[in-house]
């Protein structure tokens, strides 16, 4: 019963985590961090995209949230990697 509520917030934690290496990374703009920020988006994205392949009834605005977040992230790494 608890599995589908342990996926999403490890969704949730993944996103979190992916979103501050980002935030440290686009500060810097250390190559090296900017290489580690996109892996851990990448990763998320990858976590995202199997929690919504699972047919559950799981919460439809966090997983908007979700997308919306996971959106801005890669825009901002885009935009860093650019420069």
């Amino acid at each position: 019963m608890s599995e589908p509520y342990n996926d999403l917030k490890q969704v949730d934690m993944s996103i979190q985590s992916a979103q501050r290496i980002i935030g440290h990374a686009t500060m810097s703009m250390d190559p090296g961090q900017l290489h580690a920020a996109k892996e851990a988006l990448n990763t998320a994205k990858q976590q995202y995209n199997e929690i919504l392949n699972q047919p559950t009834g799981m919460d439809g605005m966090f997983l908007e949230n979700a997308r919306e977040t996971l959106e801005q992230c890669e825009q901002q790494i885009n935009q860093a990697l650019k420069q």
